[in-house]
């Protein structure tokens, strides 16, 4: 009679996910009772590449750094693709087992590098590649509405008063200026038409 596993698959990976657990916890244990302590300026201060640190390490991050690196993320990245069209291209057993599969993955290559190459010209035109901007991109619109219009809609909306806020409903009249009441709750207004019902024609 064939014994079947009692652990699951699942099972196996969760042994594995806290065998790996206790085994980097008793490493940091075994580094904690084991490497010695001795704290000083020097070793404290932040890591620069061998440079003399400056200021304090808690710096605002300047957004270009991202930029660059996800740029260069991005090709790292698609570098990644060219070693399995290389095996293909070099291989002589594909191409001589049929001559098409060489013209092929060239076209394909030169296509994915053309596609590589316009998105770094995209990037270099638009200048997210240059660290400082040589002129800074002035906002402008294609519409002909003139200034002077804006001037005179500032001008209109400086006329206009914000009433002051009032717990109590505001009774609007044709002749005067909205004014707040104090009488009470506005009275409830009674339907314009009133509503008849007939019986219905007896058969």
């Amino acid at each position: 009679m064939v014994e079947v596993s009692q652990i699951s698959e699942f099972g196996k990976i969760l042994i594995f996910l806290i065998t790996g657990i206790i085994l980097v916890g008793l490493i940091f244990l075994l580094n904690r009772l084991i490497a010695p302590n001795n704290p000083t300026p020097e070793k404290l201060t932040s890591y620069e590449c061998g440079e003399e640190p400056t200021g304090n390490a808690w710096l605002p991050f300047n957004s270009r750094f991202y930029v660059i690196a996800l740029i260069f993320l991005l090709f790292d990245v698609e570098m990644v693709f060219i070693f399995p069209w290389a095996t293909v291209f070099g291989s002589h057993e594909i191409i001589a087992a049929d001559a098409r599969w060489g013209w092929f993955s060239l076209a394909e290559m030169f296509i994915f590098l053309g596609i590589l190459i316009l998105g770094l010209v995209y990037v270099w035109v638009k200048g997210d590649l240059d660290w400082i901007k040589p002129k800074p991109a002035i906002p402008a619109t294609n519409t002909n509405i003139p200034t002077s219009l804006y001037d005179q809609i500032n001008k209109e909306q400086s006329v206009f008063k914000v009433r002051a806020f009032a717990l109590e409903p505001v009774v609007a009249t044709a002749a005067t200026a909205p004014v707040a009441s104090t009488a009470g709750p506005a009275p409830i207004r009674k339907p314009m038409f009133k509503p008849t019902f007939k019986k219905p024609a007896d058969e």
